[in-house]
């Protein structure tokens, strides 16, 4: 990744948490920044880097549904009864996912806006009582509306991230991922560079966003710290006030689940010999 630097070399990164008070449904977004900003001590500078929890910014936009009016149907009872998972939140579930591939204990794997992801990102923690949190409805919008609105109160350019958590395949615990981003490249593209012997990358993508979204976990948490937000400073990614948001691959070309469905089919006889 590239950017621009001191003469002195890179700065180091630096990441602070942002504090803010509860955030209630239809509360505005970008006031409880300012507020938390303002709370911490700190204010945007050129090139900035904002991360926001996606339940912070879904209770913002009222993304928020009672279980008790919910009805589930024929489907969900059965994936109630399958997966142990609450059938009024297996019906949410089967309306806001694209696609649903089975489940485990409480949860079911499903596709969600080209994401990869558990429940269609529905969310029951940081909820309130009887209720869960949904996605925001289109998380990449709304970080260029906040990148947006920063630059015109501000007059400085910053990247926004709407960060979620996420298990890795065969690991346990959770890490950073980004559904939304704006101001920045959230994907670096280094095919054709050369690596340390002069050899050409062919695949290689870097995830900056993801990266990003990882390194404010550890500020941000998890549970109850109340810091929906984190300010990333110095951070070497290449800023772009019209950059294109989160880049999603479809199922077939990705490398764990082609690989999967290749281990699944069975062999032809020509494959056998």
């Amino acid at each position: 990744m590239k950017s621009s630097h001191s003469p002195t070399g890179p700065r180091p990164l630096e990441i602070f948490g942002l504090k803010c008070n509860l955030i209630h449904p239809g509360d505005n977004i970008v006031l409880k920044i300012q507020d938390a900003l303002r709370n911490s001590g700190q204010k945007f500078c050129e090139k900035d880097v904002l991360v926001i929890a996606e339940s912070a910014l879904a209770t913002a936009e009222e993304r928020i549904v009672r279980l008790s009016d919910i009805t589930p149907g024929e489907q969900a009872l059965e994936y109630e009864r399958l997966y142990g998972i609450d059938a009024r939140e297996a019906e949410i579930v089967i309306e806001e996912s694209d696609q649903i591939f089975g489940g485990v204990f409480g949860v079911l794997l499903t596709l969600k806006d080209g994401l990869l992801c558990p429940n269609a990102g529905i969310d029951n923690s940081n909820a309130p009582l009887g209720c869960v949190v949904l996605y925001p409805k289109n998380p990449s919008k709304s970080a260029r509306e906040i990148a947006d609105a920063v630059f015109e109160k501000d007059g400085v350019s910053i990247g926004v991230i709407i960060a979620d958590s996420r298990t890795q395949p065969l690991r346990l615990g959770c890490t950073g991922v980004a559904i939304g981003a704006a101001g920045f490249s959230a994907t670096v593209d280094l095919r054709g560079e050369s690596d340390l012997f002069g050899r050409p990358l062919m695949v290689t993508q870097v995830a900056a966003a993801d990266n990003l979204a990882s390194a404010a976990e550890i500020v941000m948490g998890e549970s109850g710290e109340s810091i929906p937000f984190a300010l990333i400073r110095n951070a070497d990614v290449i800023f772009n006030r019209k950059a294109e948001g989160i880049r999603t691959i479809p199922p077939e070309e990705c490398m764990y689940w082609g690989a999967l469905q290749n281990a699944a089919r069975p062999k032809r006889e020509s494959e056998e010999t």
